[in-house]
């Protein structure tokens, strides 16, 4: 139902072939108002039927059987074909809101819209995946991990139709529906990545898969818009969402659920199944644990330091890339620099920081968790100190490369190892609302830095500076007193500490 309602929105489409693909002003027809009820419904029906009951616990049963520690088990086929099919997954989603900055040139022009009305697209784009970092964390607790992803890739089907639309504000509300279907994939297959590989290897393939979703998602967003919207427009960007969608749900089959999940919900034969794909056992060698069912929410008595510290690293995140970072070439471009000049500062400042991914993995297995995310952000802070001083001092950027590659490689380091090291802070039962917040929190900070611009009430670039400088100085103290060192340690002890025992 939904592809079916995806494609009654082509006809149209293609009927604008002569004007360039552009459809402002036209009116919906009919095919296109019951294509929109099909998508509606025809998600609602793929959520009915992936978010099943489960059977009731059995007390001593197969649920207080205990997953065989696993730290030297080597890493198999099938650890590797989840890992490939988890970084496809995230390229997708990580393209959806990359295409924002490929789109907006387009639409601007064809629905002659004014620069703060366009800035609420990467608004309510920003305000989706807000929203949807937290709601998918919590189905994903409730649920499982894999029937939220395969949900979320439904939506991404549904949300293609943003090509479609003659409105502009039709545009910007579909944004928010793509926006929360992207947003929950990210925390989500962080959780089931670390449940999965062996405990071993858990640091290191965290951080790369994370790395390299990151950088294919941009990659693929900025090759395919050079390639197509030369000769289809901007609206093929969003009609993209339904082969890549599409491809999601079809290499669904080969996407396991977390056995640790599974065991958690009771279904202990269905768990020892998966196990045996990834040459892992249940044993009953530990006696079993008292198991409180309530979830916690990641904010109780015992996460509350944690949850402070990474709630500020993602807000600080999000304020650098989503504020600072695209502020920054006004600000130069003020203090005298050409287009030219301020973009090829940027981009050496970035060139610097590209290899940071393949560092953040080896100084996260083998060194620390903890310490790795606190020398990222601290190294973040040294470079927002440096560019407010040189902005205070002088009243503008004299020497900022340094200074600026310090930014790009903290913020690049820190966001690569947020989430990998959220997701072993939290036991299974809050795994994914937790690892959801704290996304939800990275992009919290994208959206205040967003709202700003739509107000056109941004503030001067020291202040800016400062006032991002000090939340990202507060989380890498209380990282550094609250945060855990889980560089070695099996999902099982955290687990059992998130049960008190």
């Amino acid at each position: 139902m939904v592809i079916a309602g995806v494609l009654l929105h082509l006809p149209m489409f293609l009927m604008a072939r002569g004007n360039h693909y552009a459809l402002a002003g036209m009116p919906m027809d009919t095919g296109m108002l019951f294509g929109m009820a099909a998508i509606v419904l025809g998600v609602g029906l793929a959520g009915y039927g992936l978010l099943p009951r489960f059977p009731e616990r059995i007390p001593g049963g197969p649920l207080h059987d205990v997953i065989a520690h696993i730290e030297s088990a080597p890493l198999s086929a099938a650890h590797w074909h989840i890992a490939g099919l988890l970084t496809l997954a995230l390229i997708i989603d990580v393209m959806k809101p990359a295409s924002l900055g490929f789109v907006t040139p387009g639409m601007r022009t064809e629905y002659a819209v004014g620069s703060q009305t366009v800035a609420l697209l990467p608004f309510a784009a920003l305000l989706g995946t807000v929203v949807g970092s937290f709601a998918w964390g919590s189905l994903a607790d409730i649920y499982g991990r894999r029937a939220t992803i395969v949900l979320s890739s439904v939506m991404f089907i549904g949300t293609s139709i943003c090509g479609a639309m003659p409105s502009f504000w039709w545009n910007v509300g579909m944004c928010f529906m793509m926006g929360a279907a992207a947003g929950g994939m990210l925390p989500v297959a962080y959780a089931l990545l670390a449940e999965i590989m062996p405990t071993r290897h858990r640091g290191w393939s965290l951080v790369l898969v994370g790395g390299i979703g990151a950088l294919g998602g941009f990659f693929a967003a900025s090759s395919l818009s050079a390639l197509l919207q030369p000769a289809f427009g901007w609206r093929i960007m969003w009609l993209l969402n339904l082969p890549t969608g599409l491809l999601l749900v079809l290499l669904s089959p080969f996407l396991p659920e977390s056995a640790r999940f599974l065991q958690h919900i009771g279904r202990g034969d269905v768990a020892r199944a998966t196990l045996a794909r990834f040459g892992a056992v249940f044993t009953a060698d530990t006696p079993p644990a008292p198991d409180n069912h309530t979830p916690l929410p990641p904010v109780s008595r015992g996460f509350l330091g944690i949850t402070t510290a990474l709630t500020l690293s993602g807000l600080a995140w999000g304020l650098v890339n989503f504020g600072l970072l695209l502020w920054l070439p006004a600000a130069l471009i003020a203090d005298g620099r050409s287009v030219g000049a301020s973009s090829a500062l940027i981009a050496r400042s970035t060139l610097l920081a590209a290899p940071i991914v393949v560092v953040c993995a080896w100084m996260f297995s083998t060194w620390s968790t903890k310490w790795s995310l606190t020398t990222m952000t601290g190294l973040m802070v040294a470079g927002l100190f440096g560019l407010f001083l040189q902005e205070a001092g002088s009243g503008g950027l004299s020497q900022p490369l340094l200074p600026l590659a310090l930014v790009i490689l903290g913020s690049c380091g820190l966001i690569s190892m947020l989430l990998p090291y959220a997701a072993e802070n939290y036991p299974l039962r809050i795994r994914g609302r937790a690892t959801g917040w704290v996304a939800a929190c990275s992009k919290l900070g994208g959206l205040i830095a967003q709202t700003l611009s739509v107000l056109g009430a941004v503030p001067s670039l020291a202040v800016t500076i400062l006032a991002i400088t000090i939340p990202a100085l507060l989380s890498a103290l209380l990282i550094a007193l609250f945060g855990h060192e889980t560089r070695g340690r099996d999902l099982h002890e955290i687990d059992s500490a998130g049960r008190g025992d």
